[in-house]
């Protein structure tokens, strides 16, 4: 971008020189004052120089006239996990560009557990030629906790030379807060190295209150997206941090927390995507569709808009970005709002520095993901001796067994009871109370262990679903009916390098590879979209009604997600913080 105080840039903003472009006749969504004013907006080298009353005669190269439509800033998902696209950062911005959206704040955390810093760096490298403002986060809990085995660990040293890139402007969020409000001196050294180097550490405490939370916030954390209720919203904003309110795939929180959101209170909060798959943007769009959601529910447009752009931009310091206003980044776009319903926002056309980068719907620019190392591929390897027995269980009759229950459109889970069926002292699934075997398999090639336990929710009534998507450490996540479809699923996913599939009958009946350490595509963001399509209708011929089982399954291995959860490493019990056993 051509430099504020250059010559030539205060000459087009004085009118005195002739402009690149000037978006005419519109009118621009002024986040400053949340509202609606006609102007046209005339943008040089980059930069926006000037925004003027709509009418006033101005020079420039290109014109596009904006009559009858909508210019807002660019929006920028203020925490996402571009993994969860099950797409490279270059084919992630293909995907959501054309939704308006010119930013992300990444946490690479995914990949970090898979393949450590190189797989960070290679994230990086390939964000460097996407068609749109890629910011990083330094992944802080890697692993998320003990409670689960991944194939890297970062430590202070490990993370401190990512701050020497500028797209690094935070500490990642800090997932392990029991450990930082215990005071781990290694979690506090990371803690350290966010606020010393960029004066920002990202928070992550699900329903963290009180003298706990208060001294979460002390320590550092100056934002939370693990809100799930409107009083633990506002109590977080007025503790200081800035609530960024997520709507993604699994997790759904814009319901129950835009009634905390006030035009007082409302520069304290931001919206997020978090983990979203690659068919939702492609059905629904990204952060155009958070809006449209949260008008429907009677939120102010304009200010929904000003959550997805300039209280992000504030939040991490980006203070070229998020707004439509002399000097800033000329990154917007221009978009239909039929009868000033903002529930029916459509977004025409996306501007990135100025350049038109995407329209009707479509990426214009089309980036190749860069090369893909060794190293990033053939991450799958299953224990030794691994076979349909594993995931068979002794267990007693008539004993209450622990059961992880899944919370449609939350990654939080219920921590229940059942008396299990069990046959010659083994668990079994019974499909009749929606009872599944749930596994977590190690695959890194490293401890070789196996979690098992029961869940309730997926709704099938045979076979099995299975991914190597499983946040955070990314182990082989698992649920059936039949131990010989989990052995054969399982078994699909090494063989074709990480992904999900669906196996019956001995038989896999639908399957997404993902050969960039199990969780990347490389393919094209439509043949992701597809593949998932399918996937969910293999899932629903097994009887579930879960609009995202993959993404509900992936976050069945967090040991830092309440309430119970299943990892390579046995039953977690999160409110406890440690192993437990099926049945006591």
């Amino acid at each position: 971008m051509i430099a504020r105080t250059d010559p030539e840039f205060l000459r087009v903003a004085r009118g005195d020189s002739q402009g690149d472009l000037v978006i005419e006749n519109g009118r621009i969504v002024d986040v400053f004052t949340r509202q609606l004013r006609p102007a046209s907006v005339v943008i040089t080298g980059g930069r926006i120089a000037a925004v003027l009353p709509a009418g006033t005669d101005i020079d420039a190269r290109e014109r596009v006239d904006a009559t009858g439509r909508v210019i807002l800033p660019g929006f920028i998902d203020a925490h996402i996990h571009i993994e969860s696209t099950m797409l490279p950062p270059s084919g992630c911005a293909e995907l959501v560009v054309p939704h308006g959206t010119t930013g992300l704040v990444a946490d690479p955390h995914e990949i970090a557990n898979v393949c450590g810093i190189p797989g960070i760096r290679w994230m990086m490298a390939d964000a460097a030629h996407a068609p749109m403002r890629i910011w990083f986060t330094a992944s802080s809990c890697v692993p998320a906790s003990s409670m689960e085995t991944a194939n890297a660990t970062l430590e202070h040293a490990d993370l401190e030379p990512l701050f020497d890139d500028p797209r690094v402007i935070a500490l990642a969020e800090m997932m392990n807060f029991p450990g930082t409000i215990a005071g781990d001196a290694g979690l506090l050294a990371k803690i350290r190295l966010g606020l010393d180097r960029r004066g920002r550490v990202d928070g992550h405490a699900p329903g963290l209150r009180g003298r706990a939370l208060q001294t979460y916030v002390a320590a550092g954390p100056s934002s939370d997206h693990e809100c799930f209720t409107a009083e633990e919203a506002t109590e977080k904003i007025s503790a200081g941090q800035r609530v960024f309110i997520r709507e993604g795939s699994a997790a759904r929180n814009l319901a129950a927390l835009l009634p905390a959101v006030t035009q007082a209170n409302a520069h304290r909060f931001c919206l997020c995507t978090d983990d979203v798959h690659a068919s939702e943007v492609a059905d629904d769009g990204h952060l155009d569709r958070v809006i449209r959601r949260a008008a429907a529910m009677g939120f102010d447009g304009p200010t929904a808009v000003a959550m997805a752009s300039l209280h992000v931009a504030e939040h991490f310091g980006l203070h070229e970005y998020g707004a439509i206003a002399p000097g800033m980044a000329a990154d917007l776009s221009i978009a239909q709002i039929p009868s000033e319903k903002w529930c029916d926002l459509k977004i025409d056309a996306t501007f990135v520095g100025g350049r038109l980068i995407a329209e009707s719907g479509r990426c214009l620019q089309r980036v190749s993901t860069i090369d893909i190392p060794h190293f990033l591929r053939k991450t799958v390897h299953l224990p030794s001796g691994f076979s349909e027995k594993s995931f068979v269980i002794a267990a007693k009759a008539n004993v209450p067994a622990r059961v992880v229950g899944i919370i449609p459109g939350q990654i939080v889970t219920a921590s229940k009871r059942e008396i299990p069926r069990v046959v010659d002292g083994v668990l079994l699934a019974d499909v009749t109370r929606d009872l599944l075997i749930l596994a977590s398999i190690e695959r890194h090639g490293r401890a070789g262990k196996i979690g098992v336990g029961l869940v309730q929710g997926f709704g099938i009534r045979s076979g099995a679903i299975a991914s190597t998507v499983g946040h955070d450490a990314h182990n082989l996540s698992i649920a059936g009916v039949d131990p010989f479809d989990m052995f054969v699923a399982a078994k699909r996913l090494e063989e074709i390098g990480g992904g999900q599939c669906i196996a019956q009958g001995g038989k896999i009946l639908a399957e997404l590879p993902l050969a960039i350490a199990g969780l990347l595509s490389d393919q094209t963001p439509d043949s992701v979209a597809r593949s998932q399509h399918a996937m969910q209708k293999a899932y629903e011929s097994l009887g579930g009604k879960l609009s995202d089982p993959f993404m509900q399954l992936a976050f069945l291995p967090l040991s830092v997600i309440p309430h119970l959860k299943v990892s390579d490493c046995g039953i977690i019990d999160v409110d406890a913080f440690r192993i437990v056993a099926l049945q006591d």
